[in-house]
């Protein structure tokens, strides 16, 4: 059997395979704790950037949808709904992460602000300095009031 340290550089498929059988094993001498360990933290930080990420097109396509009422979009609200609708999924699934959501939510409505800018052409200072969105508005999006016509 190949040492599992070095399949990590080689294999990662079979890394992963072959931590998985040492951790159901109980063999956990062999296992590559530097890497598993990499990995987890990698696993958490990649959860918590889809969190920002999510929130950012929200608030982003929010911003859109105030000042730009003329050229709104169905495309636009499925983004509004469907980045909410991820937020609320990880949530669910890990609701440790919503006191990440809270701890960036106004980093990322300066993100979005920048986003909507460059996206509309309206310059910065259009949209309000402050985030005009409260966090359950950003969460609780009704899909009605996303009706074009």
């Amino acid at each position: 059997m190949i040492a599992v340290k070095t399949l990590y550089e080689t294999d990662f498929s079979l890394w992963l395979e072959e931590t998985a059988t040492l951790l159901k094993e109980g063999k956990l001498e062999r296992l590559d704790i530097e890497h598993l360990i990499e990995e987890i933290e990698g696993m958490s930080r990649s959860e918590k950037d889809a969190v920002e990420s999510n929130l950012i097109r929200v608030m982003q396509h929010l911003l859109k949808w105030q000042h730009q009422a003329e050229k709104r979009s169905p495309s636009w609200a499925y983004t509004i709904i469907e980045h909410s609708r991820r937020l609320n999924k990880s949530f669910q699934h890990s609701p440790s992460l919503k006191r990440h959501f809270d701890n960036v939510f106004d980093e990322c409505y300066e993100s979005a602000c920048k986003a909507a800018s460059v996206e509309t052409q309206l310059p910065l200072v259009t949209f309000p300095k402050s985030c005009p969105f409260s966090k359950s508005e950003v969460l609780e999006i009704n899909s009605d009031d996303y009706l074009i016509g």
